[in-house]
């Protein structure tokens, strides 16, 4: 094994460890400080200021005309829907029930893979798909009733399956591009677009939050998940993406759920009960069976 490959495999699992820590580090302002989608323009444009600001330490590059279609639907699927549907499932769900439904991806991956660049499905992923979907289901159909800081937890869980299923196309859609162009200008120039898109459906949630009296516990999750969550986590994914295929990054989302459930457990944020260890199994297994045999992705 090179030790490009290797580093990107270590990019792959700092990301996944990040992610895992922004179940319940994000979870813990919302809404009580900032509105999901407030939070959404806070992350998306405090993400734009930092990698324009060192988009100067990489190469000048001009994005080709034939690419822009591609960059457009990378920052709808990975810098709209996947953060506005995961944030506000968030704020309605529990950090243990969005690590477990996020485990999903690789699934969604292979579903996508499958149709738009026809990549064969076999019996075992096909009953892998039916399995990791009932896991999730479980969570939807059958999990305990809302409390205040999980006003309603089956509309969360589905707004996770919807996040898992843009994050998904979202791996594939930037995969070809992490090979023509470097990190800094891709990510500056996905998250400007994102900024954009996200401005009139954020910007009054943002606007509302009380800026001057905000405590440290609510100022320094949010710079996490600014500056870990959003801008360290993008970057080292695309550099991973360099190196792996979008179904193999996929697979490193099965690191959230263990670093989840143990911080989310340690902090009080979070407890574990049957129906969730049941639907994790069932995800697990799910996935599992869909990943057994790896397949490159190319798109």
């Amino acid at each position: 094994m090179d030790n490009n490959r290797i580093l990107a495999i270590f990019a792959a699992i700092g990301a996944s460890a990040i992610y895992g820590l922004n179940h319940t580090i994000a979870k813990g302002v919302m809404p009580t400080y900032i509105e999901p989608f407030g939070f959404i323009f806070l992350r998306v444009f405090g993400a734009a200021v930092l990698f324009w600001g060192i988009s100067f330490l990489g190469p000048k590059e001009k994005i080709a005309t034939s690419d822009w279609p591609r960059i457009l639907g990378c920052a709808v699927f990975g810098m709209v829907i996947n953060m506005l549907f995961f944030f506000k499932g968030l704020s309605l769900s529990t950090p243990i029930n969005s690590s477990v439904i996020v485990t999903l991806s690789p699934v969604m991956v292979l579903i996508l893979a499958s149709i738009l660049i026809r990549e064969r499905i076999t019996l075992l992923k096909t009953l892998g798909i039916i399995v990791g979907l009932a896991g999730a289901l479980v969570l939807v159909l059958f999990s305990a009733e809302s409390t205040g800081n999980a006003p309603n937890i089956p509309m969360g869980n589905v707004l996770f399956i919807v996040n898992a299923f843009s994050y998904g196309l979202y791996l594939i859609l930037v995969k070809p591009l992490t090979a023509k162009y470097h990190a800094f200008t891709l990510m500056k120039w996905l998250f400007l677009i994102g900024v954009i898109i996200n401005f009139p459906i954020t910007i009054g949630e943002f606007t509302d939050v009380n800026w001057t009296s905000l405590p440290f516990d609510a100022i320094w999750k949010m710079a996490f998940v600014v500056a870990g969550t959003t801008f360290s986590t993008y970057l080292l994914n695309i550099y991973a993406l360099k190196q792996l295929s979008a179904s193999t990054i996929s697979v490193f989302i099965y690191m959230q759920p263990l670093i989840a459930i143990t911080y989310a457990i340690l902090s009080g944020a979070d407890e574990l009960n049957m129906v969730k260890v049941v639907a994790a199994i069932l995800v697990f297994v799910g996935v599992y069976m869909v990943t057994k045999k790896k397949t490159e992705i190319r798109a």
